[in-house]
Formats: C-alpha cells, sequence, structure tokens
C-alpha cells in the first residue's frame, strides 16, 4: 500500500504535501517530503530515545513497511567470520570468484541488524554483480566501544583469509556500509593491514569529536535529528574516547592508505558536512575519490530504495560505482 501510494502523480503529491522545502540552497525531493509527511501522520516517532528495546523495534517495524526483493534471486547463507556471525548474500548465476562487499548496517551503533538492512544488501548484490557479506557487530550499550570496531575489523580480515570459500576473488574486496555502517568501514579502511580494494559510504559518521553546521542546520524534521545522534553516542563511546581514529576515522593521521571510494551525501541530512570533510581529506591524501552529494535526500535513504523514485536513483547510481570500482580497479595488492 505505501508503495502505491508513492506512486501517485507528481501533482496529486504536490497538492497534499504543499510548498517545497528548501533549506541551505536545496530542495527537498517530493517524495522525501511526502515520506516525511506520512511519517508525521503516523505518530511522531523518534529513529532513538525511550528505551534501547523500543527503538531497536521501531526499526525493525520502520523497515518491514519497505521489504521489496529485487527482481532476481538471491540465495544466503549464515556465515562465521572469525567468531563473528554474518550473512553472505549470493545472486543466482554469480560466477565464483566474483568481487566481495563487506557491509556494516547502519544504526547508530546500537540498533539495526542483518534484518533491517537486508534489502540494501540484495539491491547491491544484484546490481553491482557482487557478493556481499553482511556483518552483524555487537551493539551497544551492551557492548560499547571498541567492540564494534573490532568485530567489523574481525570479519573483514575473515573475509580476505576466506575469499574462496566464500566464493569471491580476494583481490575485489570492499567495505561499505551506511551511517554507523559507513563509520567501521572507514574505520576498517584506515585500521586493516590488508587495504580494502573499495570502499562504499553512505552518509558515513566520520567525527565524533565536534558538532558542524548541517547538524544545526537539519537536526530536527528530517528523520535522523540532533537528539537522536546524542543519544546514540551517549550509549555507544564515553565522551574522553570520542576523538580515536577508531571513532572518528576523519581524525586518522594519515589516511593515504585509505582505498578508492565512492562517498554518498545527503543534503538534508545532519551529518553531511562531517562526511565531505573525510571525502576532501581522503582527496587532500592523494586517494581517488568520487564525491556525490544526493543534495535532495535525507539520512536514510539507502534503505528506502523500495519506495522507487529519487531513493532507488541514489541507490542504483552507488550500485554502480561500486560495480565498476571492483571489476575494473586495481586487481593487485602487497
Amino acid at each position: 500500500m505505501l508503495r502505491g501510494v508513492f506512486a501517485l502523480p507528481a501533482p496529486v503529491k504536490r497538492l497534499i504535501v504543499g510548498n517545497p522545502v528548501r533549506r541551505d540552497g536545496q530542495e527537498l525531493a517530493l517524495d522525501v517530503q511526502f515520506l516525511l509527511l506520512m511519517m508525521r501522520l503516523e505518530g511522531e516517532r523518534r529513529l532513538a530515545g525511550g528505551t534501547v528495546d523500543a527503538a531497536r523495534r521501531g526499526l525493525a517495524r520502520g523497515q518491514a513497511y519497505l521489504a521489496k526483493v529485487p527482481a532476481r534471486p538471491v540465495k544466503t547463507r549464515k556465515v562465521d567470520a572469525g567468531g563473528v556471525p554474518a550473512r553472505l548474500y549470493e545472486p543466482k548465476g554469480l560466477k565464483d570468484g566474483s568481487p566481495l562487499l563487506v557491509f556494516y548496517h547502519g544504526g547508530g551503533w546500537v540498533i539495526g541488524d542483518l534484518d533491517t538492512h537486508d534489502g540494501v544488501c540484495r539491491y547491491l548484490a544484484v546490481h553491482a554483480e557482487v557478493r556481499v557479506l553482511s556483518v552483524d557487530y555487537r551493539l551497544a550499550p551492551e557492548h560499547p566501544y571498541p567492540a564494534a570496531s573490532e568485530d567489523a575489523l574481525v570479519a573483514y580480515e575473515y573475509a580476505v583469509a576466506n575469499a574462496a570459500e566464500l566464493g569471491a576473488d580476494p583481490q575485489a574486496i570492499a567495505v561499505g556500509g551506511d551511517s554507523a555502517g559507513g563509520n567501521l568501514a572507514a574505520v576498517v579502511g584506515v585500521m586493516a593491514e590488508r587495504t580494502p580494494d573499495f570502499a562504499l559510504l553512505f552518509y558515513p559518521a566520520t567525527d565524533m569529536s565536534v558538532r558542524r553546521r548541517s547538524r544545526e542546520l537539519f537536526g530536527e524534521g528530517f528523520y535522523l535529528t540532533d537528539d537522536d545522534m546524542v543519544w546514540f553516542s551517549d550509549r555507544y563511546c564515553p565522551e574522553e574516547r570520542r576523538a580515536d581514529p577508531a571513532v572518528s576515522p576523519l581524525l586518522a593521521e594519515d589516511l593515504g592508505g585509505f582505498p578508492p571510494t565512492y562517498l554518498a551525501t545527503a543534503g538534508f541530512d545532519p551529518l553531511r558536512d562531517e562526511g565531505e570533510a573525510f571525502a576532501e581529506r581522503l582527496k587532500e591524501a592523494g586517494v581517488p575519490v568520487a564525491l556525490r552529494r544526493q543534495e535532495d535526500l535525507l539520512h536514510g535513504f539507502a534503505n528506502m530504495w523500495p519506495l522507487g523514485g529519487r531513493f532507488r536513483e541514489a541507490v542504483s547510481e552507488a550500485a554502480g560505482a561500486l560495480r565498476t570500482g571492483l571489476y575494473a580497479g586495481p586487481r593487485s595488492k602487497t
């Protein structure tokens, strides 16, 4: 029903939502404005806040509304990635020796799991022609920093060491993720002994030590709020450790060894400026990086691809960048 509502003609949706939303020289996509209205009508639900269990149930419920799989079948199986639970996605007909994406789900290091990000993993697997290993890292507050970053690194190292068993090319292994998962992928890119071959970062959290302008501009009314970010941060990492590179990879001393990167930010996202600052530091370090601001979208757009329109366009672009980066990029590592 939700997807049917989004299929309404644009003039009808504009009549329903009213005037366009403009901020910082950007105009919010009509579909995003429509989605925010529907969320308000359902009842103002915060992404975080309250109890941890309630926040986790809320994200799972929201993703259930968006459940949809690509037309091409994808089989899955459980993997023990060096003691870290994971799920391997293999599109039908994909030959052995394909590239592999090690994916870390978002959710502020506190919520989210393999199921909340099942749809985006399937989409990337099919449209980038890759296997995807989705990592079920430990969550805070039960397992605060550095548990998530440790699990992220262990799972990546497992993938490198066991690529053949996973049906993958050991010389074409990417890391990727959204939000907190993008943070973990960036941490692996900084810390891994064997540098990944590519990084796919959706609106990553890259610096927990300071507040940037986008957090003030978009900290209320655009899905991820400033209060949410405080709630997540307080449960994940104590303030005195937030400048650690394994929490804030933007602050790493040397980014010269980071892999080629596609980094997508959202225009109406509190995390926008720190993601773009990370891309700028990569460029300064000589790393090939494609920064793409999806200026009319908001935080979380990767999981919203089943709604079509601009959501799907943005994720399709990212999948194309991943496919190009892994199939056309360097195929050897020292």
